[in-house]
């Protein structure tokens, strides 16, 4: 490819909304790919857009990382998804999709009683963490008493 078709590091981050330093993240991962030019610079090809979307889509579905990579690593030589790729993929989303709806369901239901009654009887609120129930069991940190699906893991500082 022409390197005048290649974009840079600031073009690709402000078109995708993804950081600069998202992206070089996201390509020591092998998320995506560059190359560099002859002064070092990393440049993208235009498709780098379209997989940083699917990153992106595939993220706010709640994928990992590397199940991401998975999802990408299925397609024929690192290509972007195509219609057909994201009719497959999509499929698997879509029982992660019904599995979050139904834990927001749980957490708008539960929350429901808790903010009727304004907050005043936590003894009866199921995501109050009565007489520390939580305390020493083996649930991971955190909001442990929400769906598993809601809870992420703390981000680092």
């Amino acid at each position: 490819m022409h390197t005048m078709d290649m974009l840079g590091v600031g073009e690709v981050a402000a078109r995708s909304g993804f950081a600069a330093s998202a992206l070089r993240y996201y390509e020591s991962q092998g998320l995506i790919h560059a190359v560099r030019n002859s002064g070092g610079q990393r440049r993208f090809e235009r498709n780098v857009l379209r997989r940083l979307a699917f990153i992106r889509a595939a993220s706010n579905v709640g994928l990992s990382l590397d199940e991401i990579r998975v999802e990408l690593a299925k397609l024929p030589d690192n290509r972007t998804p195509n219609k057909a790729d994201w009719e497959r993929i999509s499929q698997h989303w879509r029982g992660r999709l019904d599995q979050q709806i139904a834990a927001l369901e749980r957490l708008r239901d539960g929350l429901t009683s808790c903010i009727g009654c304004g907050c005043l009887s936590l003894q009866r609120c199921a995501f109050s963490n009565p007489n520390d129930v939580g305390a020493g069991s083996d649930r991971a940190p955190g909001a442990t008493l929400l769906p598993a699906l809601l809870r992420r893991a703390p981000t680092k500082a």
